[in-house]
């Protein structure tokens, strides 16, 4: 199946015509209007230097509900001792200046670019999207962000310098009960330890803000 080129300001296509591996749509902008309206409609753009923007729906969706969180006994003792401070929103760019470096033994290269992490910075500077962080001390050893779409919170990507710092951050972000779904989009062993699993894309979509 042809994927539909984007111009600017053109609406996206149906659902129905992503591909099997949930590649709907390339082109257009990363404009702030752009992705609040591709979150809400269960889209996401990932794609790597040189390429254009891909914009993303796969079904199935790979989501956690609060509710399905495993803790781990090593980590709910993590949580007890105290190592480590958990902050929201006092260092975006910060996280995801890391998440973009930090070497990953499955990627060759970052497709956190110089434009993604300006347009994710306008989204946060409007309030749609957020971080968490963890500290040691005073050094940023992990953290995550993402985009917050009425009460589910869209995971983009998260970093660990120090053992168990990033389970740490998401942890916590569940645990404060402000979302009813977290969307982590494509799976991962690392959250599928957590207790992320699939659901159909339409059951995904009746959790987003009509």
């Amino acid at each position: 199946m042809p994927v539909e080129k984007l111009f600017r300001d053109d609406p996206f296509p149906s659902l129905s015509q992503a591909r099997h591996d949930g590649l709907l749509a390339m082109g257009g902008s990363l404009s702030p209007q752009r992705l609040s309206t591709a979150y809400r409609l269960g889209i996401f753009p990932w794609f790597s230097k040189g390429s254009p923007i891909l914009w993303w729906s796969p079904d199935p969706r790979f989501v956690l509900f609060p509710k399905e969180l495993k803790v781990s006994k090593s980590m709910r003792q993590c949580q007890r001792k105290g190592t480590f401070r958990v902050t929201y929103n006092t260092a975006f760019q910060e996280v995801i200046q890391q998440c973009a470096q930090i070497p990953r033994a499955d990627q060759d290269g970052t497709w956190i670019l110089p434009e993604m992490q300006e347009a994710y910075l306008r989204l946060f500077q409007q309030n749609q999207a957020m971080s968490v962080e963890v500290w040691e001390g005073e050094n940023l050893v992990g953290g995550l962000y993402g985009v917050k779409v009425g009460r589910v919170f869209s995971g983009e990507s998260m970093f660990s310098k120090a053992s168990n710092s990033s389970k740490l951050a998401l942890i916590e972000l569940v645990q404060t009960g402000a979302f009813d779904l977290i969307d982590c989009q494509i799976h991962s062993e690392h959250l599928a330890s957590l207790g992320a699993r699939e659901i159909p894309r339409s059951e995904f979509l009746s959790y987003l803000p009509s």
